[in-house]
C-alpha cells in the first residue's frame, strides 16, 4: 500500500531554519553586519524573504538566534546543552581549566570567530544589538560562572567576600582581550595560566 502519509511540516521548518542560521552567519563573517541583508540571507539560504519575516521581524533578530543556535551546538560537542552548568567536580582549578580551554578552542574556531567580530563591532556602535547580544547569549553564561564561584566559596576553595562577578572577570577578561586584539596566540597553555594565577587571588586568606 503506498505511502500517503503528508511531509512533516516540522522537518521542513527546521531544515529552513538551519539554512537560514548558517547563511546569517556566513555573510555577516563574509561582508559583515552592514552589507548583510535579510534578501541576502533569504536567497544564500534558498528560501523566500517572508519565510524569514514571519519568523523574524529584523535581520538582528535572525543573526542573534542564529548566534544561541550556534552557542548550544558548540556546547553539545562539548557534551553539554544549552543548560550545561560550569563541571562542579570539586575541583576548582580542573574544572575551571576545563571550561576555559573549550572556550579558547571555540574562539579559534573559524566558525564562530568571523561572526562574532563582526556582531561585537556592530554591538559597539548600535548600542540596541550590543545590549541585546549581551543579555541573551553573553550573561547567560557569565552567570554559570557566578555560580560555580559561589559554590566553591560555600565549599571554602574561594574567599567569602570575593564578589563572584569580580572573579569571573579575572577569568574572561583576559582572555576575551586576547582574543579581540589578537596581541598573542590564544592557547590552552595561556588559559591554564589565567586559572592559577586568579585563583591565587581568590584564595581564602588564612
Amino acid at each position: 500500500m503506498p505511502d500517503t502519509k503528508t511531509p512533516d511540516a516540522s522537518r521542513r521548518s527546521e531544515r529552513s531554519r538551519r539554512a537560514i542560521f548558517d547563511a546569517a552567519l556566513a555573510l555577516v563573517s563574509e561582508a559583515g553586519y552592514a552589507k548583510t541583508t535579510i534578501e541576502g540571507i533569504a536567497a544564500r539560504a534558498g528560501v523566500g524573504k517572508q519565510t524569514i519575516y514571519r519568523w523574524w521581524p529584523s535581520k538582528a533578530a535572525v543573526l542573534l538566534d542564529a548566534f544561541l543556535d550556534l552557542a548550544a551546538r558548540a556546547n553539545e560537542v562539548l557534551g553539554g546543552d544549552a543548560d550545561s552548568e560550569i563541571p562542579d567536580t570539586g575541583d576548582l582549578a580542573a574544572d575551571l581549566r576545563y571550561v576555559l580551554r573549550a572556550t579558547v578552542d571555540e574562539m579559534n574556531d573559524p566558525a564562530f570567530d568571523a561572526p562574532t567580530r563582526a556582531l561585537a563591532a556592530e554591538g559597539i556602535v548600535d548600542p540596541e544589538l550590543g545590549a541585546r547580544f549581551t543579555e541573551a547569549l553573553l550573561e547567560p553564561q557569565l552567570q554559570y560562572y557566578v555560580r560555580r564561584i559561589e559554590a566553591a566559596q560555600a565549599a571554602g576553595d574561594v574567599d567569602p567576600g570575593v564578589d563572584p562577578r569580580i572573579a569571573l572577570e579575572l577569568l574572561v577578561g583576559p582572555l576575551h582581550h586576547r582574543w579581540l586584539h589578537r596581541t598573542l596566540p590564544l592557547t590552552h597553555a595561556y588559559a591554564d595560566s589565567l586559572v592559577d594565577l586568579a585563583l591565587r587571588g581568590l584564595a581564602p586568606r588564612v
